[in-house]
């Protein structure tokens, strides 16, 4: 009989212990750089709570202590009160609607005077523990379209209650939950339906609608054509060819309007279009009712591209190996918006250039890779596909935050793991990967 860790230390897997602490240490050495000026007395200022890397430095001891707590949790509490997490969580982000602060447009936060909480950041954690309990359970075949529908449900909704907050960025971070799901058997025709929908989007941006469907016609003619003689052995091959431009025109023609026109909010949409250098088709146009009104327009559209471009003259600036810690000039001149938190990566870049991001990108990729390897010694499927979530979650917030940084991708809000500023941002992903130590150091278990 597998006897419980007397001690907490034992089992835990401490390479992912200093991979933790060494990406928390460079996010506070990150945020100094953009924080620090000549003058400035360090050890004061870090232990004043006044400035974001003193508040940081302060965030980290509280999650140190929180990740001790994890650690002398039994890991049965958390298949235990997996479901009761999920809606507590659900419940703590539809109380931002009534209670919750609203910064930078978006009503998410719920003040608590020390610091502020993003409900559906910390969502995550429970989404995550409520994902592996349901699929853990023995009766669940994730090849049925029931089981499809439940999960589905269970991991987007709080996506739905963020997109109204106004957190679309956020919201987006609940695709990482695809990565769990494909490992525990989702059918890859979700996969594949899903890039197909991406490459169609992007394609959107670039063309107008008419000319999309005229080419989507005009491509299906052709196929048909082509294929005319199986065409009369297998009709079914004729409805397919037909379900697919189908498809198509209606994703580009009535899909993505409505998304942009009703669903994204004007400077979302304006983001998006300025990635691809194309003016936003779908602004109202009825606002612009004189010549004052489209400068003002084009001001602010320029506003919207100063972030990008600024970030990317920052990292462009440090060259192959930058121009060292506190040196960088776009860094110390305070020339790009909000960089202590989304566009953080930028500090790196110019402090420390190419090599330094390289090696940045080295130790997540390291850290990713030993969260798989964590997740394929598992004995229990709650451990493994909680295991892949943290994985998921991780990859989706480095991939999108340093494609944002490089223009790559629009500015919607996606903070850099363990490195960006911010306590609800820091707590959810200290206690993600402390929950998966603890699972893990208790790995000869079998969890349910």
């Amino acid at each position: 009989m597998y006897q419980k860790n007397p001690s907490i230390t034992k089992g835990v897997d401490w390479l992912t212990v200093c991979l933790y602490i060494l990406l928390i240490t460079i996010g506070l050495l990150c945020i100094f750089s953009v924080e620090y000026k000549v003058g400035d007395k360090v050890i004061q200022s870090f232990l004043g709570f006044k400035k974001n890397y003193s508040k940081q430095f302060f965030y980290f001891l509280a999650c140190a202590v929180l990740a001790t707590f994890i650690l002398l949790t039994d890991s049965k509490l958390f298949t235990a009160t997996a479901n009761l997490s999920y809606l507590a969580g659900i419940l703590l982000v539809l109380a931002t609607f009534f209670v919750g602060k609203e910064i930078k447009g978006s009503k998410s936060w719920i003040p608590l005077g020390f610091m502020n909480l993003q409900p559906v950041e910390v969502c995550k954690i429970f989404v995550s523990l409520a994902l592996a309990k349901y699929l853990s359970q023995p009766e669940v075949d994730f090849r049925k379209r029931k089981s499809q529908l439940i999960t589905a449900a269970l991991v987007f909704a709080p996506a739905i209650f963020s997109i109204m907050q106004g957190e679309t960025g956020l919201a987006l971070v609940y695709f990482a939950f695809l990565i769990p799901m494909y490992r525990e058997g989702l059918p890859p025709i979700y996969m594949i339906v899903g890039a197909a929908m991406g490459v169609l989007l992007v394609i959107s941006l670039l063309f107008p609608a008419k000319t999309l469907i005229i080419a989507f016609s005009v491509i299906a003619i052709l196929f048909i054509l082509l294929v005319r003689r199986t065409i009369r052995r297998n009709r079914e091959l004729l409805l397919v060819i037909i379900s697919v431009w189908l498809f198509c025109s209606l994703f580009v023609g009535v899909a993505v309007p409505f998304v942009f026109k009703h669903v994204f909010k004007g400077y979302q949409s304006d983001r998006i279009f300025s990635m691809v250098g194309v003016d936003n088709p779908f602004a109202n146009k009825s606002d612009v009712k004189d010549e004052a009104e489209t400068k003002k327009k084009e001001q602010k559209k320029k506003q919207q591209d100063y972030n990008v471009k600024q970030s990317k003259i920052a990292i462009g600036s440090g060259g192959f190996l930058g121009k060292g810690f506190l040196q960088g000039t776009q860094t110390q001149g305070d020339f790009v918006p909000e960089q202590h938190t989304d566009f953080i990566f930028t500090s790196v870049g110019e402090n420390f250039g190419f090599l330094g991001s390289a090696l940045l990108m080295l130790l997540y990729l390291g850290l990713l890779f030993r969260i798989v390897f964590i997740a394929e010694r598992q004995r229990s499927t709650f451990s493994r596909v909680y295991a892949y979530s943290v994985a998921g979650i991780i990859f989706f917030h480095v991939a999108v935050n340093i494609c944002v940084t490089i223009g790559l991708a629009p500015v919607i809000g996606i903070t850099l793991p363990l490195i960006s500023y911010g306590g609800s941002s820091l707590l959810t992903f200290t206690i993600l990967i402390f929950i998966l130590i603890k699972l893990d150091a208790d790995r000869q278990m079998v969890l349910r």
